[in-house]
């Protein structure tokens, strides 16, 4: 279809790729075809005049051909869908009729913990915890599978959904629904934020909140405004020693300084011939952290090598080539495509570098890392040398996530450091906890096959489990030496070293103050040293008699990394690799799934009954809380285990579980009761409410109370609630528990200077108002005195999104301009019903009637 499309209409060759996609994908399934090729007309007039918002923004359907799920996130889609099949059967209609119409992959892979580790046997016996602890939560999915169309549940122990996706379940084109003999580009989102990690194939594709899946699930199509695409046009030839890693950060840090919010990223330029499949995989998986949409490769040799190596076969090979060259998907390092800005990054330049303590932006040179440590946490500096363990100890040593240890070069990187660390007797220090959790099968068998796992376990990174375990926070407890240091020097600053993508505050442990990214060889160099405040580049990392060892002496040269890699490479196939099966299912097949009213994990969700408010004016509302800025999802909904102490904690306490039983949050997904609980309940929540740091804030009580306890105050008297914060609110990953904890905290509108895309989209369909001010709501002096009207609700529409703001403290008013910040016409259509849940209860009642 789109070499018709380039042969008719010339300024179509010009155009991104990622807006070729989406013409591609709006004409498939659109029928007005001359009225949408006006539409990108429109855009490319803009984007040739340097404007490519144009005179205002574009909004297109798109329609996704898969849905890629993860378990604590897909478990609430599914809880979402169970329970919409309750509200069409009470409404009259058939609830078989509720069913996946877009094809879902839902890979279990966030709830293997790491419980046990350095020991052979730590794998088998995490994944025997896994089963026991989500014995429910896995019944339930398997009910899902059984009972819904179009559903493809893989079982835990087998990797992480982004791994998974590339090895196995991605097409960069695969036949059209509407004709079988036609080839259209595959197209995925991703309950994930890190789904992005497919574009890497040429593939596009992005995360989304829940409920937005849900929907697409339906078959309803995702709005999407047609973006600023910058160029990233990678030049020269990385140095040796340099790691995928390094180079992923440096964008992360490069992008995000640019502000590429809401952007697609093309990566372009003669610098990809150095990249392999799984490099450009690496920068990919980082999107989310540029603040970008989407970071699309062009395919090339190397995306169908490694398609060939995973099992395609010859002749799917031959389509895709095909489909590449006839789209203009293939890399043409020549061509001139018309973008909103081009960035250079000369690769020659990267250095080894990390990122931390808590963002994943803020990247820092090697040799710079102990400064930076102690630029945040002052007191490591001045700590007492002499301990055995000093401030900025690491307490967690991880290779994990599937950012890192998807790419086979730098686990065999990380795994020669190791030989060679045993080689010259080196050991990590008793206050590190080790572990090892592989992307996947292929990566655990590679490193076994190649004889570097056994290196690897003799420092204690045995694989701990497939899927993901540290890089989400499912670290486990500390290593018996460091909770004994703690229990006598509760203020240590403890450093976790980890090859992930995010190290927010509190996420990796609520004991580790300090979160460091870094390649897998990184992490088991820093695993030796023992503590960040070691220089790695120039201090000796440990010694041995009378020598010193220095980095130098573990990292391997590049020969050393290919010698093994090519070994793996002439002995891996595919098809062999093991695969883990569900075991007996014991499930009964039902329609309507059996509620037990008892359970702590799967309870039928409100959302579907809550009665709809978004589109009225906001009279007399109260601050619930006032934030800074960089808020994250994390901060919003944690993902952290659950305190005893916590209101969540307690909660279910109450109801007979006890303590060891009470599992993180993610674990609870499926039971609102839990997540509501948990709004708002990061134990380093800074409200500028509350005195205090936690979940805390101030009603004008005699003492300040629980966030929960203070949003089911103001409900009693009647008040709908405000949330304030700063810029960037909602960074961090797609976590549609974020915004529902949001709702049913009473929250009614958030206020912020800025959002974070996927977030924003959230609280639109959870029926929030996403507000944003230009004047810093930090020079607001906001109080719980303060009295919220927001007026020019019910007037908004495509043209016009403005609101006044009316903030009220006795006799003093301040009256702002606001912007509602709805970006489609999809959202418009949720507001004006309520929220999504509303709209999409209505449509699939209709429908089930009608059918």
């Amino acid at each position: 279809m789109l070499k018709s499309l380039t042969e008719c209409h010339s300024w179509v060759t010009r155009l991104p790729r990622t807006i070729t996609f989406l013409i591609e994908n709006v004409i498939e399934f659109e029928d007005d075809r001359d009225h949408w090729l006006g539409v990108f007309k429109t855009w490319y007039d803009a984007a040739v005049a340097g404007k490519p918002e144009g005179n205002g923004p574009i909004d297109v359907p798109f329609y996704p051909t898969r849905i890629l799920m993860q378990d604590t996130a897909g478990i609430a889609v599914l809880v979402d869908l169970a329970s919409l099949r309750d509200v069409v059967a009470e409404r009259g209609g058939d609830p078989t009729r509720i069913n996946p119409k877009v094809r879902i992959d839902l890979v279990v892979d966030h709830s293997v913990n790491v419980d046990h580790f350095g020991s052979s046997s730590a794998l088998g016996q995490n994944m025997a915890l896994e089963q026991a602890r989500n014995k429910e939560r896995y019944g339930f999915f398997k009910w899902a599978e059984e009972s819904f169309d179009n559903l493809r549940v893989i079982p835990p122990g087998n990797g992480i959904c982004h791994q998974i996706n590339l090895e196995q379940l991605s097409e960069i084109a695969c036949a059209s629904p509407n004709d079988p003999n036609r080839m259209i580009g595959q197209s995925v989102i991703g309950t994930d934020s890190h789904t992005t990690m497919v574009n890497a194939l040429g593939i596009l594709g992005w995360g989304v909140g829940g409920v937005e899946a849900e929907l697409v699930a339906m078959g309803e199509p995702i709005g999407v405004t047609l973006p600023s695409v910058t160029q990233l046009r990678l030049t020269g030839t990385r140095r040796a020693g340099i790691t995928a890693t390094d180079i992923a950060l440096h964008c992360t840090r490069l992008l995000r300084s640019l502000n590429v919010v809401g952007h697609f990223i093309e990566v372009t330029g003669p610098g990809l011939s150095s990249l392999d499949l799984a490099d450009r995989a690496a920068i990919a998986n980082m999107t989310p952290e540029f603040g970008a949409t989407a970071t699309l490769f062009p395919v090339d040799g190397a995306t169908l090598d490694y398609l060939s190596l995973m099992g395609r076969s010859a002749e799917q090979i031959e389509n895709y080539s095909r489909y590449a060259h006839d789209s203009r998907l293939w890399r043409d390092d020549a061509e001139d495509r018309l973008y909103s800005r081009s960035v250079v990054l000369d690769l020659s330049t990267i250095s080894p570098v990390m990122a931390g303590p808590s963002r994943p932006q803020d990247v820092v040179d090697l040799a710079e890392v102990p400064a930076s440590l102690c630029k945040r946490f002052p007191q490591v500096e001045t700590s007492v040398v002499s301990e055995q363990i000093r401030d900025g100890a690491i307490a967690i040593a991880a290779i994990t996530s599937c950012t890192n240890t998807a790419n086979p070069r730098l686990m065999i990187a990380a795994g020669l450091v190791a030989q060679k660390a045993v080689a010259l007797g080196l050991k990590t220090p008793a206050w590190v906890k080790t572990s090892l959790a592989p992307g996947s099968r292929v990566i655990g068998e590679m490193l076994d096959t190649l004889g570097l796992q056994q290196a690897l376990s003799s420092l204690g990174f045995d694989i701990v489990g497939y899927g993901c375990t540290t890089c989400v926070g499912n670290s486990g407890g500390l290593t018996a030496t460091a909770q004994t240091h703690l229990a006598t020097n509760p203020n240590s600053i403890f450093c976790a070293v980890l090859s992930g993508n995010r190290n927010f505050e509190s996420r990796i442990h609520p004991d580790v103050q300090a979160n460091y990214l870094a390649s897998p060889p990184l992490v088991v160099a820093a695993s030796l040293a023992g503590n960040l405040r070691v220089n790695l580049e120039t201090d000796p990392i440990a010694c041995v008699g009378s020598r010193q060892i220095m980095l130098a002496d573990l990292w391997p040269s590049e020969a050393e990394i290919e010698a093994q890699y090519a070994i793996w490479q002439k002995s891996f196939d595919a098809t062999k690799t093991g695969k883990v099966a569900w075991s007996e299912s014991t499930t009964e097949p039902s329609v309507l799934y059996p509620w037990d009213p008892a359970s702590t994990f799967i309870r039928k969700a409100p959302f579907f009954d809550t009665p709809a408010t978004a589109s009225d004016n906001i009279r007399g509302a109260k601050p619930l809380l006032v934030l800074g800025d960089s808020v994250t999802t994390d901060h919003i909904s944690p993902i952290s285990r659950i305190a005893p102490s916590s209101i969540a904690g307690q909660y279910l306490l109450s109801q007979s579980v006890t303590a060891q039983d009470l599992c993180g949050y993610g674990d609870r997904r499926g039971n609102y009761e839990v997540m509501w609980r948990g709004g708002f309940a990061h134990p380093r929540l800074a409200n500028n409410l509350s005195s205090k740091i936690g979940p805390w804030t101030n009603v004008g009580l005699n003492e300040e109370i629980s966030v929960f306890d203070a949003a089911q105050y103001w409900t009693r008297k009647g008040r709908q609630c405000v949330v304030f914060a700063g810029r960037e609110y909602g960074t961090g990953s797609a976590r549609d528990w974020a915004a529902k904890a949001t709702q049913l905290l009473g929250v009614t509108a958030v206020v912020a200077n800025s959002f974070e895309r996927i977030h924003r989209s959230n609280l639109i369909a959870l029926g929030i108002l996403p507000i944003s001010v230009e004047t810093p709501v930090r020079t607001l002096e906001i109080d719980w005195r303060m009295d919220i009207d927001i007026v020019g609700v019910d007037a908004i529409c495509e043209e016009y999104r403005a609101v006044q703001l009316i903030l009220r403290r006795g006799d003093k008013e301040l009256v702002l301009v606001g912007r509602c910040e709805i970006h489609t016409a999809n959202e418009l259509k949720w507001l004006r019903c309520g929220g999504a849940f509303q709209y999409a209860a209505e449509l699939m009642s209709e429908q089930a009637r009608r059918d």
